[in-house]
């Protein structure tokens, strides 16, 4: 009997009170096994554009991809249905499930473009139908079908590029809501025997956890990595204090910055994008209150401000120390209308490519014991209070003084970082693949 391929994607499911589309991604894995599927590839979890305000609290969707004998399709169809339905928050406003069932061995490039542009624009859900339908592929849109958008996306995004994986481990439906309950120290020692394998752990600088949500949905925690292998052996390390329900590995675009485009000048800027742009510092850092930094660059074409809030920490400190003239790369999200010089960067990066020198004005030493000279008032000349020397052929000198700042990229603090942006770690960590990787023995439970 041959075999079909089917792209299974999934988006908008939950809300801000409960549900969480990974977690129907979870049991629909189960399921399709149980109908006699096989996975072609780890669940794809695909965060898509962070900046779009109709945004659900992550902004993931999901993609299961998967062979199966040909008389299945009915099934494997209504079973995904029945379980969106079931665990869908649809009484909730804004949440309005998407289901796309994309039937080719290899996603076309217009789709995977079409992805592209839905982790780093803004897409129109009739963008995707008439994908859908250029393709002869199903979508069932639940409500205003919204999710549609996201669905297609997680099918479009075929992970070709830099990717990393997540595991993420379910709690039982009797504590969805209630305070996480999982041994702390046990989590610091998986940061350290995984690390840099592993990545957002913890935060150092607060020694504070962040792989435990604080939503009401079903995760209990999730640890990100390199491989599937090292996330396995961290989520062993980990000792929960309450039971797992289920667990499974995704293979991810997080922490990969595949949200961010280069911008060729500061003109060409547009709200809800994340952008990489050139500017030179054209006027000096400020703070305003809840002490976050703002900053204007500047080039030939538009001025905007870049704001490093409060949560960032350490990058907060960076842009407090540059100085106008220097010249930087703002990593960030746009927000604001349309007139560029309106536009502000909220900052996940910097990187600075170059340094004005600081300068400051000394008096000068004395020429006798080498003590520095003191003024004698204005055009009066110096004079040395140790040695009595005096003159009026010196003048003060020019000296550079430290800046405190060196060249490099500096980012925001791991507590406050996108699920997409890159950490510093995993620079020069970069992989891609044309076909996804061989699953390992065990991915999934149960």
């Amino acid at each position: 009997m041959s075999e079909k391929v089917l792209h299974i994607g999934l988006d908008d499911t939950d809300s801000i009170r409960r549900g969480c589309t990974t977690y129907v991604a979870a049991v629909l894995v189960e399921e399709l096994e149980k109908l006699g599927a096989c996975f072609i590839d780890y669940p794809n979890l695909i965060r898509l554009n962070p900046n779009v305000p109709w945004k659900t609290r992550g902004n993931g969707a999901l993609c299961l991809r998967i062979r199966y004998a040909e008389g299945l399709e009915e099934q494997i169809k209504n079973r995904t249905l029945s379980l969106v339905e079931k665990y869908s928050d649809l009484e909730s406003k804004g949440t309005d499930p998407g289901v796309v069932f994309f039937g080719r061995a290899t996603v076309p490039r217009q789709v995977r473009v079409y992805a592209m542009h839905a982790i780093t624009g803004v897409v129109k859900l009739k963008e995707a139908l008439d994908l859908l339908t250029r393709y002869r592929a199903e979508a069932l849109g639940f409500k205003n079908g919204r999710g549609i958008i996201g669905a297609l996306a997680a099918v479009g995004e075929t992970l070709q590029k830099d990717y990393t994986y997540e595991i993420l481990a379910y709690r039982v439906p009797k504590n969805w809501g209630t305070k996480r309950r999982v041994n702390e120290p046990s989590i610091f020692q998986m940061d350290i025997e995984t690390a840099p394998r592993t990545f957002n752990n913890v935060d150092r600088e607060k020694r504070r956890v962040i792989i435990t949500p604080r939503g009401p949905d079903p995760i209990l925690f999730g640890i990100r990595g390199e491989t599937a292998e090292v996330v396995k052996k961290a989520f062993q390390i980990v000792r929960p204090l309450e039971p797992v329900e289920r667990w499974v590995i995704f293979r991810t675009n997080q922490g990969t910055d595949a949200h961010l485009r280069r911008v060729s000048k500061l003109g060409d800027l547009a709200p809800y994008r994340s952008v990489i742009v050139k500017g030179t510092v054209s006027a000096a850092p400020r703070t305003v209150p809840k002490r976050h930094a703002i900053f204007r660059i500047k080039d030939e074409s538009a001025e905007v401000d870049c704001v490093a809030f409060e949560p960032t920490g350490a990058l907060r400190h960076v842009a407090m120390k540059l100085m106008v003239g220097d010249i930087v790369e703002a990593f960030g999200a746009v927000k604001g209308p349309c007139q560029s010089h309106q536009l502000t960067i909220n900052l996940e990066k910097i990187r600075v490519t170059k340094l004005e020198p600081k300068l400051a004005y000394q008096n000068p030493l004395c020429p006798k014991c080498g003590k520095r000279l003191k003024s004698m008032g204005k055009n009066q000349g110096f004079r040395c209070e140790k040695c009595g020397f005096k003159t009026q052929d010196c003048s003060k000198i020019k000296v550079r003084i430290k800046r405190g700042l060196n060249r490099g990229i500096y980012a925001t603090a791991t507590r406050s970082q996108r699920h997409l942006t890159k950490p510093l770690a995993r620079y020069g960590m970069e992989k891609s693949c044309r076909q996804g990787e061989e699953l390992i023995e065990q991915w999934h439970f149960p």
